[in-house]
């Protein structure tokens, strides 16, 4: 080994490290603290779900023994993104790592979508990122922090319309649509936070179906021979990459789009 390097453990480790992850207490969301708090972190929920929030906060104390809470959030209002950052800053004493995960939409088809819920779609998907990390970039400044988007393979592949037909799932054009845009800006803020030594990286799960969906069997297996892995996503299948971007293992990495998905968009 050469002299002053790192051990892989702890380049990865997490210790004294507060994340601010919006939309920890969902499917995905709850991995991802998970691999963060085994590896020491501290965790802070944000969601408009308080009751949810703490309770994930609460079983991950139980489990790891790292200080986690919940936090109050809407991501579509800034003075809410606010007085969480306020919230963090004095419970924490500062931030080193955001995950921009929240989302939130209706189903729509093409046909089916409103003007008022493509609105809503963007201003949660894209516009909610964006206002996240412009409000806690003075606090990640001063840490040289992270940040991790969440975006969606659909961000840079389309949807295959004929999985849908005959079903009663939908793939709304705003979220494919938003998830480009994060992708894009994930490589816009890797550039021009640089200077500040925060990285930018961003995530594309690819099938990670749950809930009512996995009773649909034909719709589950189409799914799975999407993929050159011939399964679905679970959610611990993004504990190693959420670990990877949020750490020191990565130093070197920044302005990245990792997909996550099987192998779903590579043929």
């Amino acid at each position: 080994m050469k002299h002053g390097m790192k051990p892989l453990q702890e380049l990865l480790g997490l210790e004294k490290k507060t994340v601010l992850i919006t939309g920890g207490a969902g499917y995905l969301g709850t991995a991802m603290c998970e691999a963060l708090a085994e590896l020491g972190a501290n965790i802070v929920i944000g969601a408009r779900n308080e009751q949810k929030s703490h309770a994930v906060a609460e079983a991950l104390h139980q489990k790891y023994g790292v200080r986690a809470s919940g936090v109050h959030v809407d991501i579509t209002d800034p003075k809410s993104i606010e007085k969480a950052l306020q919230v963090i800053q004095t419970e924490y004493g500062a931030l080193d790592i955001l995950i921009n995960n929240a989302w939130s939409g209706k189903k729509n088809t093409f046909e089916s979508i409103s003007l008022d819920d493509w609105n809503y779609d963007i201003d949660v998907c894209l516009n909610g990122v964006f206002y996240t990390t412009k409000l806690a970039f003075p606090f990640l400044k001063e840490t040289r922090g992270v940040i991790v988007n969440v975006a969606s393979m659909y961000g840079h592949v389309a949807p295959d319309y004929r999985m849908y037909v005959g079903t009663e799932h939908a793939n709304p054009p705003s979220y494919g649509a938003a998830k480009a845009g994060v992708i894009q800006l994930t490589k816009y803020l890797a550039s021009f936070l640089a200077p500040h030594g925060i990285r930018v990286n961003a995530i594309s799960p690819g099938p990670f179906p749950f809930g009512e969906i996995l009773k649909n069997e034909p719709f589950i297996e189409a799914l799975k021979a999407k993929t050159m892995l011939t399964r679905i996503g679970q959610p611990e299948d993004l504990k190693g990459v959420i670990a990877l971007l949020c750490s020191d293992a990565s130093s070197y990495i920044t302005g990245q789009n990792i997909c996550i998905d099987g192998g779903w968009t590579t043929w």
